[in-house]
């Protein structure tokens, strides 16, 4: 899932991306409300994370902004504690869910997740591949019955693979979906990757789900190889 956090504490919004990275969320961060408005039309996001107090231009007049120019990602604005007039206002001009300071990171991980889903609409919550099964509301891969341990990062890739089963997803497609724009490592990490991939829930099971396209990207199988 790619994040969009506008808040201009900028020692909440490092804790935040810090954590949500650590999950396996793409996270980018904007500091005032012209960034963030000219940044969340500028890259794809499945969630905006938005304050309300934000220099430049505030949350509500980004959030309305967006709405009128017809975005659809998800947004999530933060509020004052018990602030209900902030509250409503910030349903009224287009946001989706709220939530108040100081909030549960954990609160706020699940809300996304929802968020992401109801907006997605489309998004299953499992996908089957043959005896591969991720599932994308736990966080969870099985193959033929037997659980697969995975690190955040290697979860976000197959997420994105799965998604996606039986197209070939090009290496920049999974490097600006599952890495921040701000990554200015090497491209190969990828690589590394899907490859970590492979030795968890392909070659233990004598199968062969991820497939290289060479000069393309790679693709998962639909029968899960």
């Amino acid at each position: 899932m790619r994040v969009l956090i506008v808040e201009d504490e900028r020692r909440l919004a490092a804790a935040l991306q810090r954590g949500l990275e650590a999950d396996g969320f793409a996270v980018d961060v904007a500091y005032d409300g012209i960034t963030g408005l000219r940044q969340a039309t500028r890259s794809p996001y499945d969630v905006v994370v938005l304050d309300i107090m934000l220099p430049g231009l505030n949350g509500y007049r980004v959030c309305s902004t967006l709405r009128a120019d017809g975005y659809q990602a998800g947004i999530l604005m933060l509020t004052a504690k018990d602030g209900e007039w902030d509250e409503a206002e910030a349903l009224d001009t287009g946001a989706d869910d709220f939530l108040s300071k100081p909030f549960s990171y954990v609160v706020l991980v699940a809300r996304l997740r929802a968020l992401a889903r109801r907006v997605g609409g489309r998004q299953p919550r499992l996908v089957s591949l043959g005896d591969l099964a991720v599932d994308l509301g736990a966080r969870t891969c099985t193959r033929a019955g037997r659980p697969v341990r995975l690190t955040a990062r290697e979860f976000a890739v197959l997420e994105h693979l799965a998604l996606r089963a039986g197209d070939v997803v090009s290496k920049r497609d999974i490097l600006d979906a599952v890495w921040d724009e701000n990554y200015d490592g090497d491209a190969n990490v990828v690589e590394v990757h899907v490859s970590a991939l492979r030795r968890k829930i392909d070659t233990p099971f004598g199968r062969a789900a991820v497939q290289t396209v060479r000069g393309v990207g790679y693709r998962l199988a639909v029968d899960g190889g």
